[in-house]
């Protein structure tokens, strides 16, 4: 795994030329890279939403699309239209913005239910439906939706099937008062994202992806994710659980942590670390923990406390297996 991990150290690296300060959150945006996950960024306006997408697109030297979501979008803005040519007595198709590899959802509760729901075909199956005719869209293909929490007025809050599309959920938060004075030094001539260079290709990145899934999940951390994942169905405080999406997007999180940390076997703490992005915007409050202000990332949070982590030497089973292989 000494691959991956210089891959994601490559690449977080030359995000912290952007984004200062918010190591923790350029890790899992990785992870959720070598996921082939997507990731809702849920933070105030100009912490930094819109230039982290930028430059991972440039990290990469992937082709970048921008969708600024808005009231009266429709889904052809998104996916795209057949527009008839007299000259050849055809349809041709235009291919919207979606048909990119790092997509930035801008303001993504802005669009209508309608507008939101052309996205789901292409963040789950990787393809998108016009008049018919399915297109495959480029690999890696990620979509970095942003909303803010706090504004409510003109926007549409995203359902749970659009929810679970999401691998993570994250925020960036403001800076500390030494990353502020940090960012003013570094912009006052131009911003960081004008200087910055490729450091990997989407060849590797798919490589890094194909590995990952070979990271060693151990039975026993196998039983703990999904014993996690189902306590939160059986919550009195959760109207809603979380899906057996969430647990496989729990399985693949952890694999893609260890991996990060140059290990082929994951540990409990890799499946703890992932437990709250991964499973806490999957839960519905109920009405009466809802009125009390139960916040959901506090009930997965307690959950992971509450559940007995599995022990064991889990680099020899990784030893044992491959010596029986």
């Amino acid at each position: 795994m000494k691959s991956v991990q210089a891959l994601g150290e490559r690449l977080i690296g030359n995000l912290e030329k952007v984004i200062v300060g918010k190591r923790t959150t350029l890790e899992r945006v990785v992870i959720a890279l070598l996921c082939e996950g997507h990731v809702l960024i849920e933070d105030v306006p100009g912490v930094g939403k819109t230039m982290l997408a930028r430059s991972l697109a440039r990290s990469l030297a992937c082709t970048f699309r921008r969708i600024q979501f808005t009231p009266d979008m429709l889904p052809s803005d998104v996916t795209g239209v057949s527009i008839y040519n007299p000259a050849t007595q055809t349809f041709e198709f235009r291919p919207g913005p979606i048909l990119g590899q790092i997509i930035l959802a801008d303001e993504i509760n802005r669009a209508t239910p309608k507008t939101q729901a052309a996205l789901l075909e292409a963040m789950e199956e990787r393809q998108v439906t016009v008049d018919g005719v399915t297109h495959i869209l480029p690999r890696p293909f990620m979509v970095l939706a942003t909303q803010n929490p706090i504004e409510y007025e003109g926007t549409f809050p995203l359902p749970e099937a659009q929810l679970d599309r999401f691998l993570l959920r994250l925020r960036l938060g403001y800076p500390s008062l030494n990353e502020e004075m940090r960012i003013l030094e570094e912009q006052q001539v131009r911003h960081p994202l004008e200087a910055l260079q490729p450091v990997a290709t989407a060849e590797e990145v798919l490589q890094a992806v194909a590995e990952v899934r070979r990271v060693y999940v151990a039975p026993t951390i196998r039983r703990y994710i999904v014993e996690l994942v189902r306590r939160t169905r059986e919550s009195p405080e959760v109207a809603l659980g979380a899906s057996p999406r969430g647990s496989l997007g729990l399985f693949r999180t952890a694999q893609a942590c260890a991996a990060l940390q140059g290990r082929d076997y994951v540990l409990p703490d890799d499946v703890k670390a992932m437990a709250v992005p991964v499973l806490g915007h999957r839960l519905l409050v109920s009405p009466a923990a809802r009125l009390r202000e139960v916040n959901p990332n506090r009930i997965v949070d307690e959950m992971v406390r509450a559940q007995p982590a599995p022990a064991g030497d889990f680099a020899a089973a990784v030893t044992e297996r491959i010596q029986s292989d």
